[in-house]
């Protein structure tokens, strides 16, 4: 079977080396491993060497040199308006802070549609509207290929008191703490 191991960006593919078109939504694009059947019948395995976001638009070039054109499915969502400009920001914010995946407009949020993402959605005042279109998250909120550092799903970080404690006796016990973070470029860190 023909495998696919390379990514060509949407810039750089070529539409005359462009032999098949499979779609697929924002979960398969985030994949580095998969065997896949094109739109034509062309069936191949995505064989990526390390995990990236294939974007719409992109393409995947199979080993013997021939594209793969990548198009995002639609899927459901939730459509994120809010009364002003902040409130979207506070939520896109919290958002992010959740690693909930999220495409930004002008003024509104796509997210994907779950009823724990409704409810924050709602708990902050905005008003979301369920949609199905192709979902175009922002890469660099979500994407941790160029941080250097594994990641888990929880940031709990467990460990002991080393600083003083005037205040209260901990009689030999420790407290796990959660420490606020931020995912920037080269941030090198272990969760």
């Amino acid at each position: 079977m023909l495998s696919a191991t390379t990514i060509v960006r949407k810039p750089a593919v070529r539409q005359d080396a462009v032999v098949d078109t499979v779609t697929l939504d924002h979960a398969a694009r985030e994949v580095d491993r998969a065997d896949l059947t094109a739109e034509g019948g062309l069936s191949f395995t995505l064989a990526l060497p390390k995990a990236a976001a294939l974007e719409d638009g992109d393409a995947v070039r199979l080993t013997d040199g021939r594209l793969v054109a990548i198009r995002a499915a639609a899927e459901p969502l939730l459509e994120v308006r809010a009364g002003s400009p902040a409130r979207l920001m506070r939520l896109a914010w919290q958002l992010g802070g959740s690693h909930v995946p999220a495409e930004i407009g002008a003024d509104v949020l796509y997210v994907p549609d779950s009823p724990a993402v409704a409810e924050l959605v709602r708990g902050q005042g905005c008003a979301a509207t369920p949609v199905t279109r192709a979902f175009k998250p922002e890469r660099a909120a979500h994407d941790h290929s160029q941080c250097g550092h594994d990641h888990h799903a929880a940031h709990d970080h467990d460990h002991d008191h080393a600083h003083g404690h005037k205040d209260h006796d901990h009689h030999g016990h420790e407290h796990p703490h959660v420490h606020p973070h931020v995912h920037g470029p080269n941030c090198k860190h272990d969760h």
